[in-house]
C-alpha cells in the first residue's frame, strides 16, 4: 500500500461516465476524466516552514471528495489505479 507523505492524499476517481444523461454512448477519445473519488490514505499534513507546528490534513479515508480535473499523478499499484496530489488542490468533501 502507498503512504502518502506530508499533506498529499491518495485518492481512486470515480468511474468514468460510459452513456451521457441522454443516452449519447461516449467513446474513450471524448470521455473526460471524474473530478471526484474517494480516499484511501493521507500523509501526516504539513509542517510549517517558520514555526515547524504540524497542521494535520482535513480529508480523512472514506471520504468523498471533489478536486481539479487535470491534478495530482496517477500511479498504479497491483492493478489498481490512484491519483496522488495535494490537500490544496482538493476543492471539497461531497457529503
Amino acid at each position: 500500500m502507498i503512504e502518502p507523505m506530508f499533506n498529499y492524499v491518495l485518492i481512486t476517481r470515480d468511474e468514468e461516465k460510459e452513456v451521457t444523461s441522454g443516452g449519447i454512448i461516449l467513446t474513450d477519445a471524448i470521455k473526460e476524466k471524474p473530478s471526484t473519488g474517494t480516499v484511501v490514505a493521507v500523509g501526516p499534513g504539513k509542517v510549517h516552514e517558520q514555526t515547524g507546528v504540524l497542521t494535520p490534513t482535513t480529508v480523512k479515508p472514506g471520504d468523498r471528495v471533489f478536486f481539479l480535473r487535470l491534478g495530482g499523478q496517477k500511479i498504479e499499484e497491483d492493478g489498481t489505479e490512484y491519483t496522488i496530489l495535494k490537500e490544496d488542490e482538493i476543492l471539497g468533501i461531497i457529503r
